[in-house]
């Protein structure tokens, strides 16, 4: 990871062009999280949901939306904390932990694009809808999205949103995303 902000730490980094941007931003998601979405229990978590929600209509996943965006901020929450509790959910925390404040946000999805597990809480439950699930799941295996860099006033950062295809190491099938919100301000 080191070799990562010294490349970005040049004289010219802030005049980095869009290509040398995604070429950080994947080198980082090659290094640090490539990995991580391979592990067993993130695996099992993403095969078990996508059994459970491979026949829902559209207008299904649209009510587990709705529900979902109900349910945030909510204490009683039981669709939520079926995503942001227990071990897959857990796995993804350590890893924001122990990136040095790199990493914003992370969550995966199923071959629907709803969320499996996630750090924290995205707004809504359908990912399927977005360009960071079509272009990285709906492009096959070596799907990858690098979205723009964003200033969030809110927390007033700059990020970048990584989303890359999840794959079956057993079938070598697609299976599922991940999107991870990477901090521009640390690592650019």
């Amino acid at each position: 990871m080191t070799s990562l902000p010294m490349r970005a730490a040049e004289p010219e980094a802030g005049l980095l062009s869009r290509d040398d941007i995604s070429q950080v931003l994947q080198a980082y998601f090659d290094e640090e999280i490539a990995g991580l979405v391979q592990e067993p229990t993130l695996l099992g978590a993403i095969r078990a949901q996508n059994e459970r929600t491979k026949d829902l209509t559209e207008a299904e996943i649209l009510d587990l939306d709705l529900q979902w965006r109900a349910q945030v901020g909510e204490k009683e929450r039981p669709l939520v904390d079926a995503v942001v509790k227990g071990p897959s959910a857990e796995r993804l925390l350590h890893k924001i932990a122990r990136a040095g404040g790199v990493i914003a946000e992370i969550f995966v999805m199923d071959a629907q694009g709803l969320n499996v597990a996630a750090a924290a809480a995205p707004s809504d439950y359908w990912q399927g809808d977005e360009a960071k699930f079509k272009n990285s799941f709906g492009a096959g295996k070596d799907g990858m999205e690098i979205g723009e860099i964003e200033f969030d006033a809110s927390i007033g950062i700059s990020q970048a949103q990584v989303s890359a295809t999840i794959v079956d190491p057993s079938t070598g099938e697609p299976i599922g995303a991940v999107t991870v919100g990477v901090v521009a301000d640390l690592l650019l």
